[in-house]
């Protein structure tokens, strides 16, 4: 009867329904903490998104206008560079990341620069790589002594995590290793058992005196043991360890019915950032899936602690409690964003919650201080015909609330109606794949993943109101198709011998035959054309963009690779030539413990696959990126409404679409929240009680990034990185900010 109601009620009483739920709603309780600065990766610690500056509102947020610009001058439009940071603010400086991954300090009302630190001063053999530092930062952590005279910008460059003075930009050499921590280090495992990719994109929390870390990985069948760590801030020394795949004797390891799990798989990694409730010192790690996407016979089990929320004591690292939200996880669905602290209403008692978003557009709402579920989980029964030797789990955890913020299935009546021939070739390319609902196995027959591997909720997160218990969140429409394949296995030749390294590393990309999909994961057809063997071996080694570095492939498997690439001759390059070539370092034991775990690999995926019409438009209905309003503290969807849209269509008389989307909204008390993240390079401001656009900007390229609010000598801004570089747009290299105008 409620959702009848609601679905007939006028449009004008529907919104003036939602202001009074809105308006009540925040006459409950004050906001927790202070919410009036940007100093930390989301705004507060919490993760809440959220600013209590009012300066700017919805009474005249359409007086906005750019206020400074800064250039950092490194963007790379034709390796895709991106720039995904979330500046903050602290003292009138502005901290932040350029798509090289230099740190700089801004004057933050003037975008005047003070200081810049490059990386690559620090590695000058990097000079001679044009790649290796285009990798991705999502933001810095800002620490300072309790006298206030020791003052660091702690942020990350690959697996090397920097300590930086805050005051004049240079590495603070008493900090690690001269400057720096290396997270491949002090990982409990043989640094010759996994692959040795690890980065850090998405900065931890400051507890006290402690850095809690985690840690991007690789994501096959040989990836890292994605632990989480505490460091001394002063000192860069390792201070606590949790192990994600639990070793013998900790909790949860007797759960894996492999008792040497811990030994060879990695992954079950934190890679999108935490949470901190300060008063309790508890921490909230969202993890990934453990190595090896879409195939796991090696795996066995539920995988603890993967794509898990974990709650641990910020000072011990000690475990508290855990909620799994995908058991032995074979679609890639990481938790990808940092949780949300909330203090909530229900059945007139005042709950302290933890929220958590999800790729497959559910929100998972605990108790935070025991792990509760504030509304029903239910565990449902999937389907679980699979591969031969996978074991995959016959249920999955499903929230009865809050309800989800992005469509959870699709049929053949979803496909794109745009005009009646892209109908009929996207309907047929819908019905080759096989399965169409959400947890089914992958196959060769294909399945549909919606939402897509991108999301449903991605790593830019959610915002959340602590004054009403309301989430706004953004969510990408698109679906993506898995299908699998026996695992590539070449003849003896060199180039055969390639075409095997091919299926173990880049077929999951670049697909079977070798022409990529979009932007994202370009076609190596012809790729002699682009490369010669010394610059193909650089990428491979070093990685590019989001690619990672594939250092522990040996060297006869290097040269392999490339002899299937390159088209080469079938033949050993002559030592005179390797030595004047790339530096080829020598196989060690990774390279032994690596292939035994990828000879387990007996399927691959044939790429990640976008369901896009010729035109490259999504091929379903709109809405293809959305921006949701949902009240946690009954769980309703409040408002829906596209985020994005293509000028084109619009000028064909569709309305507002919405397209694919990354970054995050900010919330404020002046009622706004703001985004850009959609592909037509915008940003906007939207009314917090109906969803309608108050006000809109023209980017130079798109904001994938969350926008960062604060206010400086009285005036508020508002501040993105515009990066571009995903989904085949353009890449930028500018932060915009945008303030009112002064008072004459």
């Amino acid at each position: 009867m409620e959702k009848l109601f609601r679905k007939n009620l006028p449009a004008v009483c529907k919104t003036a329904l939602i202001a009074f739920t809105l308006s009540a709603a925040c006459k409950q309780s004050a906001p927790p903490a202070d919410y009036s600065g940007w100093k930390t990766y989301a705004g507060s610690r919490d993760g809440a998104r959220y600013s209590s500056n009012n300066q700017i509102n919805t009474q005249n947020v359409t007086q906005l206008q750019v206020a400074w610009t800064y250039s950092t001058n490194d963007k790379d439009t034709g390796n895709h560079s991106q720039n995904q940071c979330n500046p903050i603010m602290v003292d009138g400086v502005l901290y932040g990341t350029s798509p090289r991954l230099k740190l700089f300090a801004l004057d933050a009302a003037t975008g005047q620069q003070r200081w810049l630190f490059d990386p690559a001063d620090e590695d000058t053999s990097a000079r001679k790589d044009p790649y290796a530092f285009f990798k991705v930062s999502r933001g810095v952590i800002y620490w300072q002594d309790d006298a206030g005279k020791d003052k660091r910008i702690i942020y990350s460059v690959g697996n090397k995590t920097y300590a930086i003075s805050a005051v004049d930009g240079k590495p603070v050499r008493s900090f690690g290793k001269n400057g720096y921590i290396d997270l491949a280090e002090n990982l409990d495992r043989d640094a010759g058992s996994f692959n040795p990719f690890i980065a850090n994109t998405t900065p931890g929390v400051v507890f006290k005196n402690l850095l809690i870390t985690g840690m991007r990985v690789a994501e096959s069948a040989d990836a890292a043991p994605g632990s989480v760590r505490a460091f001394d801030i002063v000192t860069g020394q390792r201070k606590w360890i949790f192990h994600t795949i639990p070793h013998p004797g900790e909790k949860g390891y007797e759960t894996w019915p492999d008792k040497e799990a811990w030994k060879k798989l990695g992954g079950a990694n934190s890679w999108a950032g935490m949470s901190l409730d300060e008063n309790r010192g508890i921490v909230y790690v969202p993890t990934g899936s453990v190595g090896g996407d879409f195939y796991g016979s090696f795996r066995k089990g539920q995988n603890l602690y993967a794509n898990s929320l974990l709650a641990l004591d910020a000072a011990t690292g000690k475990y508290l409690w855990h909620f799994q939200v995908v058991h032995h996880d074979l679609w890639d669905r990481d938790l990808a964003a940092n949780p949300n602290l909330v203090t909530l209403h229900k059945d007139g008692k005042e709950i302290d919650a933890v929220a958590q978003i999800t790729k497959h557009g559910y929100i998972f709402l605990f108790d935070r201080t025991n792990g509760q579920p504030i509304f029903p989980i239910e565990e449902k029964p999937v389907s679980t015909e699979a591969l031969p030797g996978e074991e995959a789990w016959p249920t999955q955890p499903i929230p009865t609330l809050p309800e989800p913020f992005a469509r959870q299935k699709i049929s053949a009546e979803d496909v794109t109606d745009r005009t009646p021939e892209v109908h009929k070739d996207m309907l047929d390319k819908f019905n080759m794949v096989k399965h169409q609902a959400m947890f089914t196995p992958p196959g060769k027959d294909g399945s549909w993943i919606f939402p897509g591997f991108d999301g449903g909720g991605e790593w830019g997160g959610a915002a959340v109101d602590p004054e009403s218990g309301i989430m706004y969140v953004n969510s990408s429409e698109l679906p993506w198709s898995l299908t699998m394949i026996d695992a590539v296995h070449g003849d003896n030749s060199l180039r055969g011998l390639g075409q095997t390294v091919y299926g173990r590393y880049c077929i999951s990309c670049h697909g079977p035959e070798l022409k990529g999909n979009g932007s994202s994961f370009p076609s190596l057809v012809n790729l002699e054309k682009k490369y010669n063997e010394q610059q193909a071996w650089k990428v491979i080694s070093n990685g590019k963009n989001m690619m990672p570095a594939f250092k522990q492939i040996p060297d006869n498997e290097k040269n392999a690779l490339l002899t299937f690439l390159l088209n080469l001759p079938e033949k050993e390059p002559a030592a005179d030539n390797r030595s004047a070539g790339p530096v080829k370092e020598p196989a060690s034991q990774t390279t032994a413990v690596a292939s035994n775990i990828l000879d387990e690999v007996e399927y691959n995926m044939t790429g990640y696959n976008r369901f896009l019409d010729p035109d490259g438009y999504p091929g379903i209905k709109p809405p293809w990126g959305t921006l949701n309003a949902v009240d946690l503290n009954n769980g309703k969807l409040l408002w829906k409404v596209p985020l994005g849209e293509y000028e084109e269509l619009k000028k064909q008389g569709m309305p507002a679409t919405g397209t694919e989307n990354y970054g995050g909204p900010v919330v404020t008390k002046g009622g706004v929240v703001f985004i850009a993240a959609s592909k037509d390079a915008k940003i906007r401001a939207f009314d917090k009680v109906t969803g309608k656009v108050l006000w809109e900007a023209q980017l130079p390229v798109p904001g994938y990034a969350t926008p960062a609010t604060y206010v400086v000598n009285g005036k508020q801004y508002v501040v993105i990185a515009c990066g571009g570089g995903k989904i085949g747009s353009k890449s930028g290299d500018q932060y915009i900010a945008f303030a009112l105008p002064d008072a004459k």
